[in-house]
């Protein structure tokens, strides 16, 4: 199996509970929330470079082709399997998708966290699903 193909159904997250530890309470909810994918900060920078550089690409009407993973992996100064693994996370998070051979932004990340949040709120905690 190549590096490129390897799986990427899903990711894992950090979540905390203290509601001082909430991304948005931070200075950079950018860096918090990739801290909380990626175990190494170095890795979490790079993941926010890649993100913009997809947005970017996208905004302008020239999105980054997955053809271009060599200047990518140039450009945040990855080896090859690093590059695939953080991206294969990214993918796997829902927070990019590969459509007709680009990257775009993908919004699956805050739909399945909503999901997750109003399925506890309510069915678990019995709470009416406008309170939340």
């Amino acid at each position: 199996m190549r590096v490129s193909d390897a799986p990427r159904t899903a990711t894992s997250i950090v979540v905390r509970s203290s509601s001082n530890a909430r991304i948005t309470q931070s200075k950079n909810p950018f860096l918090e929330l990739m801290r909380r994918l990626f175990r190494k900060e170095e890795v979490a920078m790079k993941a926010i470079k890649f993100i913009t550089l997809v947005e970017e690409r996208q905004k302008s009407g020239n999105p980054l082709r997955v053809e271009e993973w060599e200047m990518a992996m140039e450009m945040l100064e990855m080896n090859r399997s690093s590059f695939y693994s953080m991206r294969n996370k990214l993918l796997g998070a829902g927070m990019i998708t590969v459509r007709g051979g680009e990257y775009r932004l993908s919004g699956m990340f805050s739909k399945d966290l909503m999901d997750m949040a109003r399925w506890w709120w309510t069915a678990v905690l019995g709470n009416d699903p406008e309170s939340l």
